[in-house]
Formats: C-alpha cells, sequence, structure tokens
C-alpha cells in the first residue's frame, strides 16, 4: 500500500436528494489539486484561479463547466486520461464505508443520471474514516474535527466555511471562490489525514477496495 500515492476526493452538492446535484468535484494529490466546479450556466468572476491559487500554498488547476453533465465528462477524461495509469489510491473520508457514505453514492446516482460510465476502474479505494474510528481516539468523527484534534495545521484556514451546508447557500449565489476553497480545504485535511494513518497503522488497518464495476462501461 505505501507504494501507491494517495489522490484525496471530496464532492459538493445542492442537497442530499436523488435530485440534487454536483457542484464541485475535487482530487488533491502531492503536487497540488485539481478542481472541477459546475457554475449552473453562471458567469465565474473573472481571474478566479488565480485568486484561488493566492489563497493556498500549493497549486489548485481548476475546470470551469456551466453544467453537471459538462462537470461529469470532464471528472470522467481527467479520471481515465490522468489517475488510471499512475500507482495509486483513491482515499475520501466518509466517501463509501461498509453501510453508506456519501460521495460515491452519490456519485454513481448522478453519473447514472446522466447516462455516463463509472470511471474508477482499477483505481483501489481506501474509506479514511473508518481508520480513525477504530485506530484513534478523538472525540468526534467528522473530518473537520478529527484533522483538528489530531493535526490543526493550516490547511483548513483557507475554508471560509464551518460547515459543508454553507457551500450550498454560497453556489447558488454565485460565490464561487468560497465553494471551490472549502473542497481544497476538504481533500488537504483528507490527504493530510491519511499520511498520519499510514504513520502510525499497519496495512491490515487498511481496508483497500476495488472500484471496478461488474460490468465495464469502457471500450
Amino acid at each position: 500500500m505505501s507504494s501507491l500515492s494517495t489522490v484525496a476526493f471530496d464532492i459538493e452538492t445542492t442537497g442530499f436528494t436523488v435530485g440534487d446535484r454536483l457542484t464541485v468535484v475535487g482530487f488533491d494529490a502531492e503536487i497540488g489539486s485539481h478542481v472541477f466546479l459546475n457554475t449552473d450556466g453562471k458567469a465565474p468572476t473573472e481571474g478566479l484561479e488565480e485568486r484561488i491559487n493566492d489563497a493556498v500554498t500549493t497549486p489548485v488547476a481548476l475546470s470551469i463547466h456551466n453544467s453537471e453533465d459538462a462537470l461529469l465528462y470532464a471528472v470522467t477524461e481527467f479520471v481515465e486520461s490522468t489517475l488510471s495509469d499512475q500507482d495509486i489510491k483513491l482515499v475520501a473520508y466518509n466517501g463509501e464505508t461498509w453501510n453508506g457514505g456519501f460521495d460515491l453514492p452519490f456519485l454513481r446516482t448522478r453519473l447514472n443520471h446522466h447516462d455516463l460510465g463509472w470511471p474508477f476502474e482499477d483505481i483501489p479505494y481506501i474509506e479514511a474514516m473508518d481508520v480513525f474510528q477504530s485506530r484513534f481516539n478523538t472525540t468526534e468523527n467528522s473530518l473537520v474535527a478529527v484533522y483538528e484534534e489530531l493535526i490543526g495545521g493550516d490547511v483548513g484556514d483557507v475554508d471560509p466555511f464551518v460547515d459543508s451546508a454553507s457551500a450550498v447557500d454560497a453556489w447558488e449565489r454565485g460565490e464561487f471562490e468560497d465553494v471551490v476553497l472549502h473542497n481544497v480545504a476538504d481533500i488537504r485535511r483528507t490527504r493530510a489525514l491519511m499520511d498520519l494513518a499510514e504513520r502510525y497503522c499497519s496495512k491490515s488497518d487498511f481496508s483497500m477496495k476495488s472500484l471496478d464495476p461488474v460490468v465495464s462501461d469502457r471500450h
């Protein structure tokens, strides 16, 4: 597992129901982040990517799209052209647990809505939350709380929100800079926690699963 580099993953959405949509999808690696933004047809302010990079220490590549389906097409292309050929593991916090999770189930639902294939073939997945619930002594289970208790670094300083619900309202108002920075903070918290867990936990403490579907949509 240590030979696989970590790519942290997180999404932002308009809500939690089957009819809600993706607003942001973010990936973070050691060299920087790649974030996909759905503006829902609203015009983003000029220089958005530059202002986001002014707020962070490692670079953020921002891909801007005017609809959810355009965002998902771009995410799929990025995963298949960039991530699939690398020795990486996808890591999320509450992305997909044994009895639920949020990010991957939501993504499957929206890919199905747009009749798009599953992009994460041949990429192993680790659920970070499971490790911290069972192998560390923390008072809360949320990503932000666990990060603050165990690391407390400056990654979260760029986050303009105290919770993800605020990101929904900000996106609807067209405050895309804040929404993207919130996502960047979360994917970087996730990767920092995974790095910490690998320092103190054995390989057997991590449950790595394949994300290969039974039937492939690739041609």
